[in-house]
């Protein structure tokens, strides 16, 4: 058992799905590391369904465990880019495989769930 703040993960699993779980965490990551570093903005338009609060609220969160930087330039207006840490970069073979997984199972299983039944003879 371990202690992240005030949380207590039973395994290592928990910890991982902890830092990376949820809707957007995952897909703020995807397009950090495949993109390169965003302004706010840019993630906010690659993710049409987010709230500005909650795209707030996940970058802090991965910014409190070491996996985003956020750069602040003195500039103004202020400027604010995001990047992955070294520990976000470790994630990206596991977001590929993510990826690779899921779009497997969507040919193997989804598409064949929905396909059309062939009428009988």
């Amino acid at each position: 058992m371990s202690r992240m703040d005030d949380k207590v993960f039973n395994c290592e699993k928990e910890l991982t799905l902890s830092v990376i779980g949820g809707k957007w965490k995952m897909l703020i990551l995807w397009h950090l590391g495949k993109e390169g570093t965003k302004r706010f903005g840019e993630l906010k338009a690659l993710m049409p369904g987010i709230t500005q609060r909650m795209l707030v609220n996940q970058l802090r969160e991965l910014e409190e465990d070491a996996i985003v930087h956020r750069e602040v330039y003195p500039v103004v207006p202020p400027k604010v880019e995001y990047s992955l840490t070294e520990n976000g970069e470790s994630l990206m073979p596991i977001l590929d495989s993510m990826y690779t997984w899921g779009k497997d199972y969507m040919k193997n299983v989804v598409e064949k769930q929905i396909e059309p039944e062939k009428p009988a003879k």
